[in-house]
Order: C-alpha cells, then structure tokens, then sequence
C-alpha cells in the first residue's frame, strides 16, 4: 500500500472471496437466453501478459454492466491447451505437456482471480483433457460421415523448425514465414487429413454482410481470404509440332478482353509444363532454377507450343511463366498485356504484342505502349461485339463461346488439420491393411494421447504400444493415425461447450445451445480474423446443418482490441519491454490496473502503457474513497436545502448516468470511465464549496460508484457498503435516468463555452480582481429568428425573418443578425431556449464564483442594459465584468 494511497490488496481480496462465496457469477442452467460475453481464452503460458488483461478487462467490465442492466449473464473461461509451444516447454524441461500445461493453468487462474474477473469458473473447460478432445473427435467422425473430410496426398506447408505441417492462415507475410517461430516454411507432399470447408466458401463469403456487429476490417480481411472471384472459364487447344495436349481451361474475369489475348502461361506445374520439363531443357533450366513466384518481377519461358484462341482462331504462343499459380484458377491463364498490369509487363518483357481491345469511351482507343488500361468500358478491335460495355460483353461471350461457362474461382482453400506433433486431439483412425483408413466408434472414444515420448519428429510415431491396435471393422493388427489434430479444431466449437461444459453424452446440450446461442459479444485480436473466426464461423454451419444447430453465426457481435504498447511498440519478451500486470496489481491494485486500460483510449485502439498514467488512475480512486468514506463518516456538512448549485450537480449526476450507459453499450468504456470521474470532481468541488444537499450528493456517490463499479469493481463494491447499501454493487440495478443525450452535450457546451468566454476577457482585459460577472442571455427573438434559418428553403433567409413581426420590429439588429445567420447557414445549430439557457447557466453560476472568486448574476435579456442585452446570442451569452 503505498502511503498516501489505500490497502487495495485488502479490500480485493476481501470482495473477491465475497463474490465467490455469494456466487455472485454463476450463471444457473436454467435461465433463459443470458447474455453471452465471451473473451477469446488464452493459450496458457504460464503467466498473463498485458494483452490478456485488457481483453479480460473489456470482457469481465461489459458483462459487469449487462448483469446490473438485469440481464443473466453467461462470462465464462476456459484453456487452449494443446499446442506445440507445450511440448517444446517438456522437452526443455525433460517433463510432459500435460503437467507443464497444467502448473502455468493454475498460475493463470490464481493472476485472473487476483484481477477480479467475474468468471463462472463452474463452467471452465481445458482442451487438453480427454473429456474435451474426446468431442474434437467425434466432430471428426462427422465430417467424415458427411463427406466433408477426406485424406489425400497435398503439397503442404512444413515448418522445419516445429518439424510439423501449417495451414495457409498460419503462413505470415510475403516471406512465407512460420506463424510461431517465423521459420521460413517449406513444401512437401504428404498424406494429409483436410476438412472441406471450400464446400461452404459461398455462404462464408455472402453472410459477411449480415455480420452488422463485427468490424468492417475483419469481415473485408475474411472476403479477401475466401476470395471469390466470378468470371468465366474457356478452353484453348494447346498442340505442338508433334504432340496434341488438346483442350486446356483457363479462368478470367475479364472474357471481355478475350481478342485481345496475345499469348498463353502456363503454371510451373501444370501437368503440361511439368511433362515439357523431360524434353524442352528451356523449360527445364526454368522450372527447376529460376522460377521465382515470389519475385518482383514476371519471369517465363517460351515453349514450342501454340493456343488456339476459341474466339479468334489466333495461334497464341504458350509460356510456362512463374506468376501463374496452379491453385489459383486453372493453373492457365490467357495474357492480355493491354489490360493487365502483370501482363502487360511480362509481354514486354517477353516481345509479346500488346493490343488494346477495351476503351473508356468508343472511338477513344488507349494508348497502352507505357502500361495497361484496367478498368471497363467499351469494347473496340472486337469484332461484331465491339460497340458493347464490358459488363454486357462478357455477358454475351460467356453465352456465344462454345466452351465457356459461368464460373466462380476461390482463394480459400481445404483445412488441412493433420499436425505431425504429440500435444493434440489424437486423430481417431486406425489404418488397416485390409480396410483402409477406419473411423474409431463412438464408443471407444476419447482414443487417449500415450505417455509423452522426448524424441524428434513426431512422438507419437515412437509410441509403438499405443500405435499398434487391431483395425475396428474386421479385427485384423492394424496402425492408429499418428498425427493430430490442429489446435484450431479445438477452438472451432469451445464457446459451445461453455453451455453444459459437464454433459457426457453429447458436445454441448442441443436445446440449451439453441436458446443461449450465439455469443452476443465477442472479445479478442484481429490476429484471429482468417483462422480461429474463420474456422469458428464454418463449423457452426455444419453443426446447423447436420446437428440440429438453429444458429449459423457464432458471434453476434466482435471487438478486435488493441495492443498494449510501451514507448509506441509492441511489448514482448524478446525486446525486453515487458510491464508485468502482476506486478501492477501489487503495487496499485488491480482496480488501477483495470481503471487504466479502459480510460487510455477506445478499446480497438492502440496505446502506451505509462507509469504516470497508473498512478493518475490510483490517485482516483483513492480520492474516491476518501470522498465517499468521509461522507459515511458524516464529516460531510449537509443542509436541506436544495439550491441551484444543487440542482447543477443533480443534472450532471443523471447526465453521467445515461452516458456512461450509452459508452458501456457501445463498449466506449473511456468515455464511460471519464463520465464517472468528471462527475467525482463535480462532487468534489460541490463539497469544497460549503454544506451539500444531502439527498443530491449520496445519489450523485451512488451514481459514480455505480457507473465505475464495471471497471473498478473492488473499490466500489467497498465503498457502496460504506454508504450503507443492502447486497452488491455487482447486483445492483443500473441508475434510472431519462435525460437527452442531445440535450445534455448542448446544456455543457453552453456552460463550458461561457466560461472560456469569461477567461478570455479576464486575460484580454487584464482584470487581476474581479468584483462581479453579468451574464446576459439571448433575447427570444433571436433565438427565434436562429430556428426559422436552420429550417427555412429560402435562398435568401433575411426576407424570410423580416415578414415576421416579432423579429422585424428590432430593424437593424434584426437586420444585422439575420445578415450573420445567412453567412453562417451551413454551420447552423439548435441551442436551448431563453428560459433554458438561463436555467443551465444560474445552475452553473457557482462554478464561475468558485473560480473567479466574485459574484455572478445570470440575466435574462429583458434584466440587463439594452447594449449588453443587444450583444448575447443564442449559445453565446453576453458578458460584462467589473472590478
């Protein structure tokens, strides 16, 4: 406890066994369609970073807030424990996964719980224990039963370094390096086991839109992952001098350009190239040593062999070129260098011609000779389609080519989920020699991982008395399947489980399922956004599909938060610029620690951790305490009688309420935490300034503790026994409040603005001492005259003015203002009215007295000398000081 702070580590650890003993965060089975609050659980490593805190933090402060606007509340937490960086810890260690996984579990747990998240820990889950994977298998079991897995040899990505196979998600950056270990990644063929989630690339990529309460960042990255594209495929005869390789697909989008096309690329390894490779030393020399699909630049060679342009009848010269990819599209492409970037610079390089078939504008052909035209318009040098629009013209090709149809190419690929490691979800196949791959039967699920083996490559291999089995169909010795599973199968389906983390007979319990689904607000990083939230999406469709799911959406809504940075980078172990949360939280408190991340900025913003700004944080909350403990203590003066200083303090007391309810609904939780301290100092001042009205300086306490207990929730809960409530502020209602937000930000403004306005004259004017400060506010005929320029048509808004009477008997004034109001049309606002401003401002009075220590009369128009009363404007009060 630091000396001029409060005992933290106490009052939290008093309110958190309170909590646990009260079960204050259990949500019981039988409530009805709870809100589902859901961080994404952490890989357990042994000790919480700052990443994890304020994740947990936005978590734990929302279903905070959700439970006190009287919603059940389903938070929970759970462990993705499996994963190479587990047993690469074992083998160091000369221990096993599993015990390593679990000390740094209870670590984890003992740093979460000292941070006051309100978990249902009833509800926890750990993937690495078989009554959790054994359910990996299962799904496992349906996919194959409804055809949507299958084993097949693959060219895959191999991380030499994990010794083990990555999806394409987990191959980062134009280098290809390894998600983990940042290894460059390498091909090989091996067997493989993939999941089919190419069969539902089109309802992956369409439902996109829907997701309405996810970030348009992470629904525009999965689009590009998915990346369907819509064109056409046609086919070319490919021939040679002596051999016919026959009709060839390739795929375009653009089959508008068709004449145009003036060569033919083949990929490095498409069956053609790669049989030219035994008699072309050309092609070999490429293929072998200088294809570079990487590379800056279009490389290729020329073959000998020609492609008959189905539309043209033009012989067009075939290359194997290292830009065309074999997964994507056909692996053959027809080049149209005058409108293809790539193209136009691989026919250049190549001596290709280059010739324009598309216009922006008939007549106007473009000149491409320094680089291509890409964008529609219409078609020229086309023969009988010239004249048409592109969108028109592929139309009409796609319908008259006898070979082409409609077709729709995709980047995204099968989940090849196959991992040559130990810690993972055994895949649950036996290899017989007489039946092939077969499924283990449901009932001799979980097939159990066998003790941890300290040998390279896979382990599992060396596991001989587990490996050897008899096949499940005819009995015959047969092999168990050595990899396992990738570790994001586990978290495809982990939010389900959190529903009946306890039913043996079924992943998750289906009616139950059906009324908590989906998760309503979803926590995590935009790391995940082509993964874990990819994979998460896909199989929920095949549980809905096949399982009786209603839902096919897992996550209503997602926020991606930011990093936590320190001196504007990215904390890590390896830079050595590493805060300790735990350490924090022993020095200040978790309160503090929490209280600083959700102020510093928006939640999906970056931002740096300071030392100064969590001592600002705890130098809060314990004048918080003192302000609310010295009240309890009646050493607060009090009177009963309800001035128009407390009358100010109870408008802002309701403002701060609605919102901080608007922030924490939109997950604002800076705006929401300003709005609670901002309504402490204005408590604050009120005491400052002599006996407080009772009633409106408890429920201005209550209101604060209320509006920061989701953040700060020890010291809160603290302090609202202090004032002498029945039960938690964890359970306590949200306070009511019906005010306008419009109303409220207009009513400051003009408060904030006024006294700006009496600061600058102050130090304008030189006044050292002043002796009174008259406020005038605007005549109703201005503001009159404000309302009918913000809604008239006119043109010329000053006539507009003058046919009213009440407006046009002020004449020049009149005149002048409706001259100003017809410059300034654009910026127009609505202020408050005579009566209002008047209100707000006499409320406000005492905070101008208290600063400028003189007296403060707020005016109507009609109170005040004419010449003042002529310069007070709607919003813009006129002012007068005397010394």
């Amino acid at each position: 406890m630091h000396d001029d702070g409060y005992d933290h580590a106490a009052v939290e650890r008093r309110w958190q066994e309170a909590w646990d003993d009260a079960s204050v965060y259990r949500t019981p089975d039988d409530v009805e369609d709870p809100s589902y609050v859901l961080g994404m659980y952490p890989y357990p490593s042994g000790q919480l970073h700052m990443g994890h805190v304020r994740n947990y933090t936005i978590t734990d402060a929302y279903a905070r807030y959700r439970r006190m606007r009287g919603d059940d509340v389903l938070h929970p937490m759970g462990w993705d424990a499996f994963g190479l960086p587990a047993e690469n810890a074992a083998k160091e260690r000369d221990t096993n996964p599993r015990d390593w996984t679990f000390e740094c579990i209870d670590t984890m747990r003992g740093q979460m719980e000292s941070m006051g998240f309100g978990y249902d820990w009833e509800r926890e889950i750990t993937t690495c224990t078989p009554e959790y994977y054994r359910w990996n298998q299962w799904l496992f079991g349906r996919f194959l039963e409804e055809g949507l897995a299958e084993r097949r040899d693959a060219d895959v990505n191999w991380c030499p370094d994990c010794e083990t196979v990555l999806a394409d998600e987990q191959v980062e950056t134009d280098d290809e390096l390894c998600w983990r270990c940042d290894t460059p990644v390498e091909t090989r063929e091996l067997e493989q086991w993939f999941l089919s989630i190419t069969d539902y690339a089109d309802e992956l990529v369409e439902y996109i839109d829907e997701l309405e309460g996810w970030p348009d960042s992470v629904r525009q990255m999965q689009r590009n992952w998915i990346g369907r594209q819509h064109g056409t495929t046609l086919s070319f005869d490919v021939s040679g001098s002596d051999v016919e390789h026959g009709a060839i697909e390739a795929f375009t989008t653009r089959v508008d350009t068709v004449f145009g096309a003036t060569f033919f690329a083949l990929a490095p390894d498409h069956p053609i190239a790669e049989s030219l490779v035994e008699t072309d030393e050309a092609v070999r020399e490429f293929v072998r040593h200088e294809a570079d699909p990487e590379g800056d630049e279009p490389n290729g060679v020329r073959t000998d062999l020609t492609a008959t342009n189905p539309v043209t009848g033009a012989e067009l010269p075939v290359f194997v070129a290292d830009f065309v990819l074999s997964d994507v599209g056909t692996g053959a492409l027809m080049g149209v260098p005058a409108h293809d970037h790539r193209d136009h610079a691989f026919a250049t390089k190549m001596g290709v011609d280059i010739e324009p078939v598309i216009a922006p504008e008939e007549g106007d052909v473009p000149d491409v000779s320094e680089g291509a035209f890409t964008e529609d318009g219409v078609l020229v040098n086309s023969g009988a389609y010239s004249g048409l629009e592109s969108a028109a013209a592929r139309d009409r090709l796609t319908e008259d080519i006898g070979s082409a149809a409609p077709d729709a190419q995709y980047r995204l690929r099968d989940w090849g989920i196959s991992r040559q490691r130990y810690w993972g979800t055994p895949i649950p196949i036996v290899h017989c020699p007489e039946c092939g791959p077969v499924l283990v039967p449901d009932s001799e699920l979980p097939v159990e991982l066998p003790a941890f083996i300290n040998t390279t490559g896979n382990p599992l291999d060396a596991a001989t008395e587990w490996k050897e089995t008899t096949c499940p169909d005819c009995g015959a010795d047969a092999e168990r399947e050595t990899d396992t599973m990738d570790t994001f199968v586990d978290s495809s389906w982990y939010f389900l489980r959190y529903v009946s983390p306890g039913v043996e007979t079924a992943p998750f319990e289906l009616d139950r399922a059906n009324d908590w689904m989906p998760v309503d607000q979803y926590v995590g990083g935009i790391e995940h956004a082509v993964m874990h939230l990819l994979y998460s999406r896909f199989v929920t469709k095949t549980l809905a599909d096949h399982e009786g799911l209603k839902h096919r959406e897992p996550f209503e809504n997602l926020l991606a938060q930011g990093m936590v940075q320190l001196d504007g980078e990215k904390m890590s172990k390896s830079k050595g610029n590493v805060v300790s949360p735990q350490a924090i939280v022993e020095e200040y408190g978790a309160d503090t620690a929490r209280l600083f991340m959700m102020q510093a900025a928006q939640p999906e913003r970056d931002f740096d951790w300071t030392e100064e700004g969590v001592r600002s944080a705890y130098r809060f909350l314990t004048r918080l305490k003192r302000i609310v403990e010295a009240y309890a203590a009646g050493e607060v003066e009090t009177t009963d009688e309800r001035g128009p200083t407390a009358e100010y303090v109870a408008r802002e007391t309701e403002a701060a309420a609605v919102i901080a309810a608007e922030a924490y609904d939109e997950l604002v939780f800076n705006t929401a935490a300003r709005e609670a301290k901002s309504l402490v100092g204005t408590l604050r001042r009120y005491r400052e300034g002599g006996p407080v009205h009772a009633e409106t300086f408890e429920a201005g306490l209550s209101v604060a503790l209320r509006s920061l207990a989701p953040v700060a929730p020890h010291v809160c809960e603290e302090l609202w026994e202090a004032l002498g409530n029945e039960g938690f502020v964890a359970e306590a209602s949200w306070p009511a409040a019906t005010a306008d937000r419009n109303a409220i930000e207009t009513r400051r403004r003009l408060v904030e603005n006024t006294r700006e306005d009496v600061r600058q004259i102050v130090d304008v004017a030189g006044i050292d001492d002043p002796e009174r400060i008259d406020v005038v506010v605007t005549p109703a005929w201005k503001h009159e005259a404000l309302n009918v320029a913000i809604d008239s048509d006119a043109q010329n808004v000053i006539g507009e003015l003058m046919e009213r009477e009440s407006i046009k008997r002020h004449g020049d004034a009149a005149a002048a203002y409706g001259q100003q109001l017809q410059e300034n049309r654009q910026a127009l606002t609505r202020t408050l009215d005579p009566d209002a401003e008047h209100e707000a401002l006499t409320a406000a009075a005492w905070l101008i007295e208290r600063e400028f220590d003189a007296e403060v009369r707020v005016l109507t128009a009609s109170e005040a000398d004419g010449e003042l009363a002529d310069e007070a404007e709607p919003a813009r009060p006129a002012i007068e000081i005397t010394e």
